[in-house]
């Protein structure tokens, strides 16, 4: 456990044993050039889908976007790799960059999007901390170690993971262990109440002004004394992703401690942060009872594998009920039956349609096999940014639920929203999903138009994946796969199921 001491009369955090393996904090900064997006375009993964060439040229417009966000690593300013920009406020954000190179990591034969993430463990704290926005011009932080709101969402393992899948890469997983492993115990130090449930605020948790947390309080920057949902299944997850994680580097004797925490947010996530009655997920009060607000963030228990067998189809109900989270743009931050839900504009966090939300309740429903459902919610989402981008020229930070326009948000915001026409596109709407160590695709092949991904990258293996016009979704897909090595692709469409070598 970290503890204080003075040296000189200044005041000191002992070093947490994991922070002393963090590579990261003495590495030097890099020097490379930043690529220039009109040189590398074609090298980039070529989508195609007969009969919707605005979305590809959405596709492009991101990965415009996205390489003129690019920044140099500042070594005054403690930055240790190139990076790309939150696209926000001259900080370097953890929730936004761990969505961000989500979608970057389709280009890391380009440019390596993940050591945006760097940057992070190259400010880790001596006990792990690491402040959720960095400051790009300057040495320091947005905020002080003891704010309520200094921390989080930690999500960057599941970034880590999400990476690995794609491009196999054990040696960025083996650097990455350490200032991950520091980083969670410091949370569950300073983060955590007795009963192994975690607390957040609006800012903590990415979802500024979701009307969470009681009157009382500030509903950005308070914690309200409350067991926070959406912060228990994070750290669920981060404790799964750190045992696989340590399971492929040969480190697993070191996850007991993992391994008792998620025993202990399972049990208290499930039996007093459900209510039955509703069939939902709620953040708790410091009395014991439940809080009413549903808020998208309670899907994090689906991703997380929290979610009992019994418990799953009237949870994920919700998502298909048109009075709560199934309006028009899919998928609303706060629930439409709230009466702070904002309809015209999303109100930001209340109501309004956001990548990083959305692309974390794909990831459940595919956890849990509910693909068709996933496959209908991605292409609506997508839809809407697209129709959007048709009008506009651009991207938006956040989308209204009740229409295809945009919400209270920043215009060209890639940014996140990279994640609409990239990642959701490829995994979610063409069905590709990526298993890089087995060298295999799994492919859900729900559309009839002709479709597919050149140039597709699977760890060093490139790919092209063709899948040719359909007369409905019951007849079985003709696909082409071409590969400079080998690989297995399992084709699934409805009522099959096909393994092809290529």
């Amino acid at each position: 456990m970290p503890t204080l001491f003075k040296v000189n009369g200044n005041l000191y955090y002992s070093t947490n044993p994991y922070v002393e393996k963090n590579t990261f904090l003495t590495q030097s900064a890099q020097t490379d050039p930043l690529p220039v997006y009109a040189d590398v375009k074609d090298q980039l993964p070529r989508p195609v889908w007969n009969g919707h060439s605005d979305a590809i040229d959405c596709y492009y417009k991101a990965w415009e976007i996205a390489f003129r966000n690019l920044r140099p690593a500042n070594e005054k300013t403690g930055f240790v790799s190139n990076f790309i920009d939150t696209a926000f406020n001259g900080f370097l954000f953890m929730w936004d960059s761990s969505f961000i190179v989500m979608f970057g990591k389709y280009a890391s034969h380009i440019f390596n999007f993940q050591r945006t993430l760097d940057n992070m463990y190259s400010h880790q704290h001596r006990d792990g901390f690491i402040c959720r926005e960095i400051c790009e011009k300057e040495e320091g932080e947005m905020w002080t170690r003891d704010d309520p709101s200094s921390t989080g969402p930690n999500v960057l393992p599941w970034a880590e993971w999400e990476y690995y899948l794609l491009t196999g890469d054990i040696d960025r997983l083996s650097r990455v262990f350490d200032p991950l492993m520091a980083y969670h115990k410091w949370l569950r130090l300073h983060r955590s109440w007795p009963d192994g449930s975690y607390w957040s605020t609006g800012f903590a948790c990415g979802m500024d002004n979701q009307p969470r947390v009681d009157t009382e309080y500030d509903r950005i920057s308070d914690h309200g004394f409350m067991s926070w949902i959406d912060a228990c299944a994070q750290m669920y997850l981060s404790c799964t992703i750190l045992m696989k994680m340590a399971n492929v580097l040969g480190r697993s004797d070191e996850t007991g401690e993992l391994k008792a925490e998620a025993e202990m947010l399972a049990d208290t996530v499930n039996n007093t942060m459900w209510d039955d009655k509703v069939k939902f997920y709620f953040d708790k009060k410091r009395d014991g009872s439940l809080s009413d607000v549903k808020t998208v963030g309670a899907y994090w228990t689906l991703i997380s594998e929290l979610v009992p067998e019994d418990r799953r189809d009237d949870f994920v109900s919700h998502l298909d009920c048109e009075t709560e989270f199934k309006r028009p743009c899919r998928v609303p931050s706060l629930s439409a039956d709230h009466p702070d839900y904002e309809k015209e504009r999303g109100g930001y966090w209340r109501g309004g349609v956001w990548a990083p939300t959305n692309y974390m309740v794909l990831k459940g429903l595919e956890k849990y096999g509910y693909d068709k459902l996933a496959h209908e919610i991605a292409s609506d989402y997508l839809r809407c940014v697209v129709s959007v981008f048709n009008e506009s020229g651009t991207l938006y930070e956040n989308y209204s639920p009740e229409k295809a326009a945009k919400g209270d948000a920043k215009a060209d915001f890639v940014g996140w929203t990279g994640l609409a026409p990239i990642s959701i596109m490829f995994e979610y709407v063409f069905g590709i999903k990526p298993h890089a160590q087995q060298q295999k695709i799994t492919w859900h092949v729900s559309l009839t138009e002709r479709h597919g991904i050149e140039g597709y990258r699977l760890g060093d293996n490139v790919i092209d994946l063709i899948c040719e016009e359909r007369a409905s979704v019951d007849e079985k897909p003709v696909v082409t796969i071409k590969s400079k090595k080998p690989v297995e692709v399992e084709i699934i469409w409805n009522g099959g199921r096909e393994i092809v070598k290529a």
